[in-house]
């Protein structure tokens, strides 16, 4: 269990209520980690992104948390599901939404769909990732006891995060790329615009992809929301960066905003949105907190680069 230990922490406070964070009790963690099998959702306009052994989709798992959100687990066959705006908004650019979960889950209800169909309201064509993840048992009741665990250990804790690696996902997310450049035709996008936007793991996966030795394959623009702060060097002719995190934020919060010194060291563009409050996994924003602004924030940020010029 020690290897999972660090990447369920993770992926539990991606997706946790701040009520919920460290300072829980083990009866509210075990409520709220509680993962109830539900049938697999249905992602029609799912396009696999790579070439994987026949039944590798049927490995997926989909659950439901105590909190109600949808999560999917064991994800063996990445995918890539567009969000494509009307015709008379389109703006030409694109948008990879990774979501976060630790490398163990994705975290589809809370930074997936509805932040691909928000910006393709606003006339970004979005695309959600569905990458692969590390495997994790297949029982929901000893998954749920094992994170609510973990997340009990976790309040008397002062180590710092765990750096997790998942290649597989850093894979997909370049996949992606290649993908939207290549048919950036067939949806109306420019090639040269073609950013993403990740959350915690996600976040973590988008930077990879940032990371990439090939300039030519990484994202042109990125959204970097509450990943690590620390232990990052941007490569040369990094891409503009977006930043935000929550300074009471239960697993980067307080550690200062190493990236983003590195980012204008190397005089690379970079915005931080440094919130008072909204813990980590607030997702499209925790009400009574202005991380409710970020997804606004971002397209206006966006515009402000010209990457909504029509």
């Amino acid at each position: 269990m020690s290897r999972l230990v660090p990447m369920l922490l993770l992926a539990a406070l991606a997706m946790a209520p701040a009520a919920a964070q460290p300072a829980a009790t083990p009866s509210d963690l075990a409520r709220i980690f509680t993962f109830t099998r539900i049938p697999a959702v249905a992602e029609p306009r799912a396009i696999p992104l790579i070439a994987t052994p026949s039944g590798s989709a049927g490995t997926e798992q989909w659950d439901r948390m105590g909190n109600g959100q949808r999560v999917v687990r064991n994800v063996t066959a990445p995918t890539l599901t567009p969000f494509l705006p009307a015709p008379g908004k389109a703006t030409g650019t694109a948008v990879i939404v990774a979501p976060g979960g630790g490398f163990t889950m994705l975290s589809m209800d809370n930074e997936g769909w509805p932040v691909a169909q928000w910006l393709a309201d606003h006339g970004v064509a979005a695309f959600v990732l569905k990458y692969r993840l590390l495997p994790t048992p297949a029982d929901e009741a000893g998954f749920s006891r094992q994170v609510a665990s973990v997340m009990a250990a976790a309040a008397a804790s002062k180590a710092g995060p765990p750096d997790i690696q998942s290649p597989a996902s850093t894979t997909d997310a370049l996949a992606a790329l290649r993908m939207v450049r290549a048919r950036a035709g067939e949806w109306g996008v420019d090639p040269r615009r073609v950013g993403m936007i990740g959350f915690s793991a996600g976040a973590m996966t988008t930077m990879r992809a940032t990371l990439s030795p090939d300039a030519a394959a990484r994202p042109d623009f990125i959204g970097y929301v509450y990943g690590p702060m620390r232990g990052i060097q941007p490569p040369a002719g990094a891409p503009p960066m977006f930043a935000a995190l929550a300074n009471d934020d239960g697993l980067f919060g307080g550690r200062g905003f190493e990236v983003v010194e590195r980012w204008r060291a190397a005089g690379r563009p970079v915005e931080l949105h440094a919130y008072e409050a909204g813990d980590h996994g607030f997702g499209m924003g925790k009400p009574g907190t202005t991380t409710t602004l970020l997804m606004p924030e971002f397209l206006a940020w966006m515009e402000a680069r010209g990457l909504l010029r029509r």
